[in-house]
């Protein structure tokens, strides 16, 4: 049987990265959706909400905006060990 979950239950691996990073640039969740949406991505603030609590799956083009915004690489977004 697949679960798509991690390890410790959350629906993404990326969501505590996010958080990390937006505090990092000092920005709210809503300025951080705002940037998202600069970038042609369609988001809010509840969804950032949800994907940093890790509630949340993340698509793959939410990822690519969010390289874009934070101007990381995939790898970094990704590795739950970075």
């Amino acid at each position: 049987m697949f679960i798509n979950k991690s390890i410790d239950g959350r629906n993404n691996i990326c969501g505590k990265k996010i958080s990390e990073l937006r505090r990092k640039l000092d920005i709210s969740q809503r300025e951080l959706a705002e940037k998202l949406q600069l970038n042609g991505l369609d988001i809010d603030k509840n969804a950032i909400q949800r994907i940093e609590a890790g509630k949340r799956f993340v698509t793959d083009i939410e990822i690519v905006a969010l390289t874009k915004v934070f101007e990381v690489s995939f790898e970094e977004l990704l590795n739950p060990e970075n």
